[in-house]
């Protein structure tokens, strides 16, 4: 063969490699159609218009889509690449939102093992925040996640082993006409392109809307180096997406990548499929199902006609002509009977030796929790039915509203409003719940000392709560802190001495004056005391199972503060960064609030002074007078309770007081656990 032959074949080669490298370095998808290299699993597929769907409207599911071979690097330096994708987040019709989407780089494509709702199918309980998790994620988050700290429901987010972000920002693009950034709403339903730039250590991620051009600012830019998450350099690179109760449809409609930054080839948005339409279905029954509703409803009718008799006994109530005042906020207990279908077990949130609490639904108010308590005696429930009304008037951001009432033979029915997260104390004792950070249990405590203060000073009558504690205090859907559980709350004037009733409340939040002086503002503030013990030291007041020198908990925080070690008493599984200066007031304020001696304690709009900073702590030390003295209130035989579950003790233990005193709610009964 001629030199000249030999000369074309080896340029021809050459050619031919290049090619072939120029192909592996990047790709671009239109769409996805049939060719798309993608692994799926979950609920994620690729539908036969060419979008691939991440979730399908189907609540508590989660959808993943990885390119099959990963994405691999010769060293740190060498790692750099830019991509580009379009995603529609679409609410399913009645429903608010979803969870959000993630684009991820993870040295795995297996993440079955993850959970849906705020944890995007990337994290579980066990991995989130694991450096073994090798994963890194630019999150479009629709939902807030009081646990991972997030900013809004409405934002983007860079995540690298944890959900908790190490950047974050409402989503927004800059607009080069305006010179300044737009918002965008995730949750549009209008396509939205996402660009994710890396090189030198440094990721970018930009947004913008439909068929505007990549913004000259990023909306992110963080310092990071990804070689240290993925040693094995290799990086599988895809797209997550989760609902939970809130649940949305997500789309990827089209994809580019590329190793080399300059060379990025941009997605032609008028070859992109479209986002699928979604409305309400209004389909009308066919006739076989009208056929079986009607033979339905003709049995139905013959079963209640032959039950109405017993129906009439099971819906049976005790009415008073002196309730004829109250009847605004008197519910029937067929009302209630249906609303917790029926008291379901599936609706039990919570049981104690005096009571089950049900989840239940009423048109007029939504979601609902009905406490059933027992009792006996007749005799003093007029003034205990007018004081559950009276709380029922009062309107405070931090107090559990209470809706209503019902009264039937031995039973009596207490209806506020449901807090969808649940009681403190699962979050402070219980290891099947994140622990919080210290923001959050200060918001909380505000949230509360907000709440008694308005009891005391803003309500028309003083309102004594008598039981505050961490179980008592309910989260609402945003964490924020809600005074509840008022069936032992009593009322007096203004300027007025509260009536001695008989000592009720719980072991280690119980002013050694109650059994002598009766309740009063000053016992509620003792109380409050011990709440700010426990939710900054996780842990109860009373704690038998412990030696005796940590059984007390005001013991042991002087203990602590007399070795000039108190910020040692905070709670260990405390997440997220500590305000050493913070923790110390609080602890301070709850040792200054459960002094000994009640004139000594502070009052509620004192108590608010000092955490906001407006008023000065007063100098004291752990040998103040009364200063970490624990008097445990225990008459006769009473033994403190075996188990760490504190009991709530009842008149009965006490005194032989009152009648009126014999329908006290004496006992807690909380969402998840009776106490």
């Amino acid at each position: 063969m001629a030199p000249g032959s030999h000369l074309i074949l080896m340029i021809f080669f050459v050619h031919l490699i290049c090619i072939s490298s120029q192909k592996e370095t990047g790709f671009i998808y239109n769409g996805f159609g049939g060719q798309a290299n993608l692994s799926t699993d979950g609920v994620a597929k690729i539908l036969p218009g060419g979008q691939l769907q991440l979730t399908d409207g189907s609540g508590q599911e989660m959808g993943h889509a990885f390119l099959k071979k990963p994405f691999e690097f010769t060293s740190p330096e060498s790692l750099s690449f830019s991509t580009q994708f379009v995603c529609a987040l679409v609410p399913k019709p009645g429903f608010i939102g979803g969870h959000g989407i993630a684009f991820v780089l993870s040295a795995s494509m297996d993440l079955t093992h993850a959970d849906a709702t705020q944890f995007l199918g990337l994290f579980n309980i066990s991995t989130q925040g694991s450096s073994s998790s090798h994963l890194v994620a630019v999150e479009l988050d629709t939902a807030l996640s009081a646990e991972f700290d997030d900013i809004n429901a409405n934002h983007v987010g860079i995540d690298v082993n944890g959900l908790i972000s190490i950047a974050s920002t409402p989503a927004s693009y800059f607009s080069e006409i305006k010179g300044k950034n737009e918002s965008i709403s995730l949750l549009s339903g209008a396509p939205i392109q996402v660009w994710v730039d890396y090189g030198g250590n440094v990721l970018n991620v930009s947004l913008a809307p439909h068929k505007i051009q990549k913004p000259s600012q990023p909306l992110l830019s963080t310092s990071l180096n990804l070689s240290e998450s993925f040693p094995d350099r290799k990086i599988y690179l895809g797209f997550s997406g989760a609902t939970g109760t809130l649940i949305s449809y997500q789309y990827i409609l089209g994809w580019s990548f590329s190793r080399n930054r300059e060379s990025l080839q941009t997605l032609d948005v008028t070859k992109l499929p479209r986002v699928p339409p979604h409305k309400a279905k209004n389909e009308r029954p066919s006739t076989l199902l009208i056929v079986l509703l009607i033979l339905l409803a003709v049995i139905l009718f013959l079963v209640l006609g032959a039950a109405f008799a017993y129906r009439r006994r099971k819906y049976a109530e005790v009415r008073e002509e002196w309730e004829g005042e109250y009847g605004p906020h008197r519910l029937s207990y067929k009302t209630l009977y249906k609303a917790t279908k029926g008291f379901h077990k599936d609706g039990l949130l919570g049981k104690g030796g005096f009571g089950e609490v049900y989840k239940g639904t009423l048109p007029s108010h939504g979601e609902i929790a009905v406490k059933r308590v027992s009792h006996e005696a007749e005799e003093g429930m007029k003034q205990f039915v007018a004081e559950i009304v009276s709380m029922g008037t009062l309107k405070h951001k931090n107090m559990v509203p209470l809706l209503g009432y019902c009264r039937r033979k031995g039973e009596l029915l207490l209806v506020s409003e449901y807090m969808p997260n649940g009681s403190l104390d699962q979050y402070l004792f219980y290891d099947d719940k994140p622990p919080f950070s210290w923001r959050r249990r200060l918001i909380i405590i505000k949230d509360i000392a907000s709440a008694l203060n308005y009891m005391h000073t803003g309500a028309p009558q003083v309102v004594l709560h008598r039981d505050i504690k961490a179980s008592n205090v309910m989260l609402d859907a945003e964490y924020n802190g809600r005074l509840g559980d008022f069936g032992m709350a009593r009322f007096h004037d203004h300027g007025a001495d509260p009536a001695t009733t008989a000592a009720v409340g719980t072991i280690g939040y119980m002013a050694p004056e109650l059994v002598t002086m009766g309740a009063s503002t000053a016992t509620d503030v003792y109380g409050f005391g011990a709440f700010l013990l426990e939710v900054t030291c996780g842990r109860r007041p009373v704690e038998p199972a412990l030696p005796e020198e940590r059984r007390s908990l005001v013991k042991w925080v002087c203990q602590c503060w007399e070795m000039a070690s108190l910020l040692g008493a905070r709670d260990p599984r405390m997440r997220g960064e500590i305000s050493a200066a913070e923790v110390e007031m609080v602890l301070k304020i709850g040792l200054i609030c459960m002094n000994a001696v009640a004139e000594l304690r502070p009052s509620m709009e004192e108590v608010m002074q000092y955490l906001n900073g407006s008023l000065k702590l007063p100098d004291i030390t752990p040998h103040s007078p009364g200063i970490g003295s624990f008097v445990p209130l225990i008459m006769g035989s009473y033994p403190l309770p075996a188990s760490p579950t504190t009991e709530t003790l009842s008149a009965s233990l006490y005194s032989s007081s009152s009648a009126n005193d014999s329908t006290f709610v004496t006992h807690s009964i909380v969402y998840g656990h009776g106490r």
